[in-house]
């Protein structure tokens, strides 16, 4: 991609000075860098477009999610374009290249604006009433380019390991020649952006006199956030080979700071879980960091269509949570339904459990969604259930990011946005307890300048569902594995099991046998019988992508494959 030759797609963002709540995308085409120049809409277009590289997961493998490539849902299309990752068909050739190319796409036009688009003034403009706002918000285009930069790079990174780094404006031979960086000078590169913009970035898009949900763009805490996920995936297992303790410290201290600005700006988590995925989630003032947004043109049903339960008009069964998923929640005492006098009833399996089970997964009897008068009958011959082609495989269907309200059938059909939830509050305190429980060797340790224990932090998020707190006196070994459970738990569906399993180098302990509920009826009794869907494929070369074998040739060989693909 030549980006030189400015013959790129900038939308105008109209937004900011009526409704100002979200950040409408109007495209036209330009052909003309001294075009752009002349009008601050025109820049702020092109600063805009940097946002749409950004990534989601609303079905993007023809409408299975990535989470369906792990132990949190499968897909009940069989067939699907996902089960490459785990049958043996995942190679360069097909390589699951789409951040490869929307990361490098967006990196370019960072390094343009930077590069090319600074130290204007518009200066025929300098007598409209909003000129200094639109000077102000300006300037600031420069520390978002610089933040999402290093988003696009920390993505890279993590799937990839070694990448190549592109800082400046190049054309498409240059960038096609560069090789590899280490995946550490990667991680260093964005520990060190973020620590040069964070105290530049705005802090409060209100101050613009714009709006005060402007979370469509990057603000301070969304720098801090990414630092802190970027240092704790830096020290972990899949790019710490040697264990480096101090790195967890980094990544402890780093979580801390972004913890810290979140409550100085009176944020907590939000009592209601399920707001944080519903349509106006860039709303939300207490938790929600950063969300990438949607425009207005394109209000959707189609995660609906994907997901909602068979027996529906137009609905797909889709991305079905596992029974590895359901079995994650703990009973309201917080003992696993595996534990000794848990009170477990496995013929009344969805009582007296986590309440995140209810908000996450729609399970037999149920009323789910909206628009489905009846309970769902997933049981065998059931409305909802097998024999049904693409019924759910599982015993489950999805409810997390689903609008319940939305109609899809043929009359009254609605749309909602669908705007991904990039970073929350929730997930910052896991890290923190993540980061915190590697350096200390314990769960219930502080230091001088860490004062909160990992427990205390999984404590917080625990909280919010009715949980009761972590257990005193585990070992690392038992809290850690208690930890992962409860991120399981508290992101699933939110892009990370995929990634987190992966950085832990524990794929063999998740990724291999997917469990599902088999439900009979007899008469008006319900029998429930767990057992295994499908025993997947798991090879160690898979903790990385391969590089697309295309890009190599591009290259002319100068790119590297990782090992073994």
């Amino acid at each position: 991609m030549n980006i030189k030759k400015y013959f790129i797609s900038v939308f105008a963002l109209l937004a900011l000075a009526s409704c100002g709540d979200k950040m409408d995308y109007h495209e036209y085409k330009v052909d003309d860098a001294d075009y752009i120049k002349e009008m601050f809409s025109r820049v702020g277009g092109l600063s805009t477009t940097i946002y749409q590289q950004l990534d989601y997961d609303f079905g993007n493998y023809n409408g299975a999610m990535l989470s369906s490539a792990t132990d949190e849902s499968a897909y009940s299309h069989p067939g699907n374009a996902i089960e490459d990752f785990y049958n043996g068909a995942w190679s360069p050739s097909n390589a699951k290249n789409s951040i490869w190319t929307s990361c490098y796409k967006g990196i370019s036009y960072c390094n343009l604006y930077l590069d090319e688009f600074q130290g204007l003034t518009f200066p025929d403009y300098q007598l409209d009433i909003n000129y200094q706002k639109e000077m102000y918000q300006y300037k600031n285009y420069q520390w978002e380019a610089r933040w999402a930069r290093a988003y696009f790079y920390f993505l890279l990174v993590r799937q990839y390991g070694d990448v190549p780094l592109k800082t400046s404006n190049m054309d498409a031979s240059e960038a096609n020649s560069l090789p590899r960086t280490s995946a550490e000078e990667i991680f260093q590169f964005i520990d060190s952006e973020c620590a040069a913009i964070k105290d530049s970035i705005e802090t409060d898009y209100s101050n613009v006199g714009l709006s005060t949900t402007e979370t469509g763009r990057a603000t301070n805490l969304a720098v801090l956030a990414l630092r802190a996920r970027a240092a704790l995936y830096y020290a972990s297992p899949l790019f710490n080979t040697s264990n480096d303790t101090e790195r967890w410290h980094q990544a402890a201290l780093r979580c801390k700071e972004a913890i810290d600005a979140c409550r100085a700006k009176g944020m907590s988590l939000n009592s209601d879980y399920m707001s944080l995925f519903q349509s106006d989630n860039y709303k939300d003032t207490k938790e929600i960091i950063f969300v990438r947004r949607q425009n207005s043109t394109t209000a959707s049903n189609s995660f609906e269509k994907y997901n909602f339960p068979i027996g529906m008009e137009n609905a797909g069964g889709g991305n079905c949570p596992t029974q590895n998923l359901v079995d994650a929640f703990e009973m309201t005492n917080g003992k696993a339904i595996s534990e000794a006098d848990s009170g477990y009833d496995p013929q009344n399996p969805y009582v007296n459990r986590d309440k995140r089970l209810s908000w996450i997964v729609a399970v037999n009897g149920e009323q789910w969604p909206n628009a489905n008068p009846n309970p769902l009958e997933i049981y065998n011959g059931g409305a909802n259930g097998s024999p049904i082609t693409y019924a759910t495989t599982t015993g489950y269907y999805l409810k997390k990011y689903c609008n319940p309200s939305t109609v899809i059938g043929a009359t009254g059909a609605n749309a909602f946005y669908h705007n991904w939830v990039i970073f929350r509050l929730a997930e910052m305190y896991l890290d923190y307890a993540e980061a915190m429980l590697n350096y200390t060797g314990s769960g219930y340790d502080s230091r001088d300048d860490l004062s909160m224990t990992a427990a205390e932090a999984v404590n917080v998020v625990r909280k919010r569902a009715g949980q009761p707190d972590m257990a005193t006196g585990l070992s690392a070994a038992d809290f850690r594995k208690k930890y992962e459970n409860e991120r399981f738990v508290e992101l699933a569906f939110e892009g990370h099991r995929f990634f987190d399993v992966r950085r832990w180098k524990e794929a063999p302990d998740y990724f291999k046998n997917i469990r599902k509920m088999t439900i009979t009826k007899s008469g008006e009794d319900m029998t429930y019988t767990t057992g295994v869907l499908k025993t997947r494929q798991w090879d160690d070369k898979m903790y990385l992508f391969p590089i697309p074998q295309s890009e190599i040739q591009k290259s002319g060989g100068v790119l590297t494959q990782n090992p073994r693909w």
